[in-house]
């Protein structure tokens, strides 16, 4: 399993938004959906983004920002200018008075705004669920991550560009494959950054005796790991294993085999319709019983609870 992969299949598992904007100055939208990601990318023009708590940042063509939900901000022209538009949960558009919006700015298949060759356009791709799986990595983000064209060097946005004012068979495959793209491109410069500071688990991987291990655990939940098999994967003592495997991760082994599992069986729980036993077997636990058990001592909810509430 790419763990990357698997972060954004938890994340797009209740739906992902990809939506060009189009706008003439003065504009400004104050984006309220509570998603738990958005990315946003300038195609034409200039933009500045203004997190709630943060600074105004201003966004140049080819840049990249990462806003970590759900806390609301603001997209604007120039960071004086006042809203206008407010994004709702759903992509639903109104005026600050609550107007609809959704429909009358609509401009044609994943377009809306002003007018078609407006001064700015903008790509907006927004995740609207998060599983548990992805929560470590997007917990490792602070609210805003901005990348500049040149440091992110995302070749990919430009073909997203092009290929969002198409309209053939697939179309929306191939939107949600690239708009991946771009955020798996984005989390790995931003982790690579000198200030980035990616979970212990992510940074385990290029580590050539832990990574091999953490991997296998996050491929292959279901088996019987134990501390003295996964230090033979690395070719080391069990002893010594265990230490530098805490001092990366930051946890023990057995902690972090802990954790991955209730993480893939809360994903398993709300997007799926499996039963507990069949949960419990992918994820190694002899019984649901013993699921039952893991999941409530470290998630403080049941597996019931937590699938009736997800």
């Amino acid at each position: 399993m790419d763990v990357l992969a698997e972060v954004l299949r938890g994340l797009r598992a209740r739906d992902a938004f990809l939506l060009r904007t189009v706008m003439d100055p003065p504009w400004s939208i104050r984006v309220c959906d509570a998603a738990p990601l958005s990315v946003t990318t300038v195609v034409r023009g200039t933009a500045w983004v203004l997190p709630d708590g943060g600074g105004p940042v201003p966004l140049h063509p080819g840049d990249v920002a990462m806003l970590r939900g759900p806390d609301p901000y603001t997209v604007a022209d120039r960071p004086e200018t006042p809203p206008q538009v407010v994004i709702h949960p759903g992509q639903r558009c109104t005026t600050l008075g609550g107007r609809e919006l959704t429909h009358s700015m609509a401009l044609g298949p994943r377009t809306w705004g002003t007018r078609p060759d407006a001064a700015a356009a903008l790509l907006t791709g927004t995740y609207t669920g998060s599983g548990a799986v992805g929560a470590g990595l997007l917990a490792a983000l602070p609210p805003l991550v901005v990348l500049s064209a040149a440091e992110g060097d995302l070749p990919i946005v430009p073909l997203l560009a092009a290929e969002l004012e198409r309209a053939e068979p697939g179309q929306e495959a191939v939107l949600d494959r690239l708009l991946d793209l771009v955020v798996i491109a984005a989390l790995r410069t931003w982790f690579a950054r000198p200030g980035g500071r990616p979970p212990g688990w992510y940074r385990a991987h290029a580590d050539p005796v832990v990574g091999p291990a953490v991997r296998l655990v996050q491929h292959d939940p279901a088996h019987p790991w134990t501390v003295a098999g996964l230090a033979a994967v690395g070719g080391v003592s069990r002893a010594a294993f265990a230490r530098r495997f805490t001092e990366l991760v930051g946890e023990p082994p057995m902690a972090f085999v802990t954790g991955w599992r209730l993480a893939v069986a809360a994903d398993l729980l709300r997007d799926t319709e499996l039963t507990l036993t069949a949960v419990a077997r992918r994820v190694g636990y002899g019984s649901p019983f013993a699921l039952s058990a893991a999941f409530k001592r470290v998630r403080g909810v049941s597996p019931h609870e937590h699938r009736a509430t997800a």
